[in-house]
């Protein structure tokens, strides 16, 4: 059998004292931070994309990345050693999961029929490799972005046979992720937004969104598939402004329609970045709403204003992240995927080792730090204390809904004399408390 990383050894947890490049030093899958393993906090799953079929490109270059399957000219042939390269991959770095788009594993055909062909025929060998490697799909979804049909988006496109078309990818793909037992399915709408309003009818292409996410939970219900639906937001980019722009607009979006109870968020730090926000805030946010589902793990480089899908080092990212997943109980039947790819100037294999690795100790690290935090109990104190006013007298009056504006009048002549006294919201104290959790932990 072809060894496709022969190089590379099964990458082992030597501590943080280790200098060797391809070891953990702070991943120890058996490790417990509180009740769980780490592996079972963490969940790490490899994104099929950016790091079994990138190809290094920018708008601005040609392919850099190497890898040796890609000089395979027969398109089937070249899928299955990919394949069997990915959970060679997946087997040395000691990954759990995996996720996929359906046109990254298979390549097209003539024919939808002729596609869907093609990806049953992958799907079987995937089916074989993951019982012999032991990993498990963490989500599955379809490519509705890249093909030109989808020039115009696909369940907001213009045209009523695109809509179509993607409704069949749609299914075919929820019914390879049933087949190959994934926890989740995600939807990510690449092209479901527009680049001008001058042709674009706002209405129906929200109307058609809905239709379409309405009927896709309908067929999961109908094939049986018992995992979660996720969404996954992002502002812009390829379209000026897309519909489920961030958590809250997808909030708001899914309310507006009924199908809150159906979907929950998948969400991706860089697309934070994009939006605007931290990735804290769109974790604390889904978590307040309940919407928290899945992670997509990567970073953006603030000097730069497009998705750039970095691994995640930033140890202070990976804290604040955990801390809010910790908190919703963690992320099962969700996880960490490393939607994540090498630096175009990283192009060889090792390279996608050292970056996953440097990725997995991140969040390994954050978790630590995280747990701490959670269990001290220090930021959740203060905040305790600082809307203590809300616990008492007219602050509890307000949050039980039993007053209102001529009662409040009357409380504040009656009783509230100037100035009012106000608390410090000792922010620096607060982020110094958060350095000093990070540089105590081992």
């Amino acid at each position: 059998m072809t060894e496709y990383f022969p190089e590379i050894k099964k990458v082992e947890y030597e501590g943080n004292k280790s200098r060797k490049t391809l070891s953990f030093k702070h991943y120890n899958p058996e490790e417990k931070v509180g009740n769980k393993s780490m592996s079972d906090h963490l969940r790490f799953s490899v994104a099929y994309w950016h790091s079994f079929t990138d190809r290094g490109t920018d708008p601005f270059g040609a392919a850099t990345i190497q890898r040796p399957w890609d000089e395979i000219e027969n398109p089937m042939s070249k899928a299955k050693e990919r394949a069997r390269a990915a959970f060679e991959f997946m087997e040395k770095l000691g990954l759990d999961y995996f996720c996929f788009h359906d046109r990254d594993i298979a390549p097209p055909g003539d024919s939808l029929k002729e596609t869907n062909d093609n990806l049953d025929e992958i799907v079987s060998l995937f089916q074989e490799l993951m019982e012999d490697k032991d990993v498990e799909l963490l989500w599955g979804t379809a490519n509705l972005f890249e093909h030109p049909r989808y020039a115009h988006g696909a369940a907001t496109s213009p045209n009523s046979e695109v809509f179509a078309y993607a409704a069949a990818q749609v299914k075919k793909a929820m019914e390879v992720t049933k087949r190959l037992g994934g926890s989740n399915y995600v939807f990510w709408g690449g092209r479901e937004g527009y680049q001008t309003l001058l042709n674009t009818d706002l209405g129906l292409e929200q109307d058609n969104l809905a239709r379409f996410l309405t009927m896709a939970a309908d067929h999961a219900e109908r094939i049986g598939f018992e995992g979660q639906l996720l969404i996954e937001p992002k502002p812009m980019e390829p379209t000026k402004h897309q519909y489920d722009f961030d958590v809250e607009h997808l909030a708001a979006f899914l309310r507006r329609y009924g199908l809150e109870r159906q979907f929950k968020a998948n969400i991706e730090a860089n697309h934070a970045t994009l939006a605007g926000h931290d990735f804290h805030h769109e974790l604390a946010y889904a978590r307040e709403n309940d919407l928290l589902g899945s992670v997509d793990a990567n970073q953006g480089d603030p000097m730069l204003g497009w998705d750039t899908d970095q691994f995640p080092t930033n140890i202070y990212g990976t804290t604040l992240a955990m801390y809010e997943i910790l908190r919703n109980n963690g992320l099962a039947p969700g996880g960490l995927n490393f939607d994540a790819k090498v630096r175009r100037e990283s192009f060889k294999p090792r390279d996608l080792f050292a970056a996953h690795i440097a990725g997995i100790d991140s969040f390994a690290f954050g978790l630590k730090v995280a747990h701490r935090l959670k269990e001290d109990g220090v930021l959740e104190e203060f905040k305790q204390d600082r809307y203590s006013s809300f616990r008492e007298e007219v602050g509890k009056k307000i949050c039980q809904n039993e007053t209102n504006f001529d009662e409040l009048e009357s409380y504040v002549i009656e009783h509230i004399k100037e100035p009012i006294v106000l608390n410090s919201g000792r922010q620096e104290e607060l982020e110094g408390l958060l350095n000093s959790y990070i540089t105590t932990t081992n």
